[in-house]
């Protein structure tokens, strides 16, 4: 039917996001996909719950006139400030948020002491506790926050002196604690693995939400009937700053492999 071809959504503050697109686009192939990036905006971490609300709920207002079946916000602090009240806001839409792998963290530790490692709004979220509470009891959590890191990402600086340097502060305490686990609760972060993984050291698992997000997807679309039927999907992307430097930073993080599968970008004022 006509509802199984439309798009999904996937948001973000900017091309954070993008680590969880990829897994999208990896584990449903056939799925076309708008991804709006709310650049103009960024960064999302520094604002206020109301403000997040009213940004998230006129992208989301966009993303329906665009006919979308499925929302996914691919950014936790979105996710953190604003998933329930978009789901009050918009009770026939599917919405998926992105929350911090901290069950999947506890499970796969063995020390059980685990780092999650945030924006400042995120870690210091009761969202972020009440997770922590429920999935993590018998752990010691090492939940920090920063709002140091996502700019590196936005302008596809994922390695050098600087960001090594902010690197080795931003990871001494997850490194002090001992911990074996580091969940990356900002999609932003995942593109900064490699940087973080010489800093943390090999031995320390480092996950990220971008699988389990694209599970859920998956799980929705079977559950509600609204799998792709069409076989040659198609990619959009729109941000709400200049599109030429959304794609050449997007193009530039994602990776040779699927750099091919981002064109043109369009921008639009909301």
């Amino acid at each position: 039917s006509s509802m199984n071809n439309r798009s999904i959504a996937v948001i973000d503050s900017g091309v954070g996001g993008l680590s969880v697109w990829k897994e999208i686009v990896s584990l449903l192939p056939h799925e076309s996909i708008v991804y709006l990036a709310d650049s103009a905006n960024i960064p999302y971490g520094t604002k206020s719950a109301d403000t997040i609300q009213q940004l998230s709920s006129r992208l989301v207002n966009f993303l329906l006139s665009q006919e979308v079946k499925l929302v996914v916000i691919a950014c936790n602090t979105m996710t953190v400030n604003a998933l329930d009240f978009l789901r009050k806001m918009f009770p026939m839409l599917p919405i998926v948020g992105t929350v911090p792998v901290v069950k999947t963290a506890a499970t796969v530790s063995q020390s059980k002491r685990i780092g999650i490692l945030s924006t400042i709004t995120t870690a210091q979220s009761q969202y972020q506790q009440d997770l922590i509470h429920a999935f993590a009891p018998e752990c010691e959590v090492i939940n920090e926050g920063t709002d140091e890191l996502v700019s590196f990402v936005e302008r596809g600086e994922l390695q050098g002196e600087s960001l090594t340097q902010i690197l080795e502060k931003v990871l001494t305490p997850f490194k002090q604690a001992g911990v074996d686990t580091l969940a990356l609760g900002c999609t932003h972060y995942p593109f900064l693995r490699d940087e973080i993984k010489k800093i943390v050291g090999k031995d320390v698992h480092i996950l990220d939400s971008g699988t389990a997000v694209a599970r859920q997807t998956e799980r929705i679309l079977r559950n509600n009937s609204i799998l792709s039927e069409r076989h040659e999907p198609t990619y959009t992307f729109y941000t709400t700053s200049d599109a030429a430097t959304f794609e050449r930073i997007a193009k530039q993080i994602i990776g040779h492999r699927m750099s091919g599968l981002i064109r043109h970008a369009e921008h639009i004022t909301l």
